[in-house]
C-alpha cells in the first residue's frame, strides 16, 4: 500500500506540475490576449481618427473646388468684359485714326484754300 501511497503521490505531484505549467500558460496567454484587446482597441482608435480627418480633408478640398469653381466663373466674367471693353477701344481707335485721317485731310484742304485766297488777294491788290 505504501508503495502504491507513494505512486499516487508521485502522480498527483505530476498532476499538480503539469497543473501549475497549465494555469501559467493559460496566464500567459490571458496576458497575450489582453495585449492584442489593447493593440485592437489603439488600432480602431487609430483608424477613426484617420477617418475623421479624411472627412475633414474631403470637406477641404470640396470647398476648395467650391472656391475655384466660383473664381473660374468670375475670371469666365472678366475676361467677358475684357474683350467687350478691347472691342470697343479697338472700335474707338478705328474712329480716332478716321478722325486723324479726316483732320489731315481738312488741313491740307484749308491750307490750300488759304494758299488760295492769299493768290487771290495777291492778284486783287496787283489789280
Amino acid at each position: 500500500l505504501q508503495k502504491e501511497l507513494l505512486k499516487y503521490k508521485q502522480e498527483a505531484r505530476n498532476l499538480q506540475g503539469i497543473k501549475d505549467a497549465l494555469q501559467q500558460r493559460l496566464i500567459q496567454q490571458d496576458a497575450a490576449v489582453l495585449q492584442l484587446k489593447q493593440e485592437l482597441l489603439r488600432a480602431n482608435m487609430d483608424k477613426e481618427e484617420l477617418h475623421n480627418q479624411n472627412a475633414d480633408l474631403q470637406r477641404k478640398v470640396e470647398e476648395r473646388n467650391r472656391l475655384l469653381a466660383e473664381y473660374k466663373k468670375e475670371l469666365c466674367q472678366k475676361d467677358r468684359h475684357l474683350q467687350q471693353h478691347q472691342s470697343k477701344l479697338d472700335e474707338m481707335l478705328r474712329q480716332l485714326s478716321e478722325a486723324n485721317y479726316q483732320q489731315v485731310d481738312l488741313e491740307r484742304e484749308l491750307e490750300h484754300r488759304e494758299a488760295l485766297l492769299a493768290h487771290c488777294m495777291k492778284r486783287e491788290a496787283e489789280e
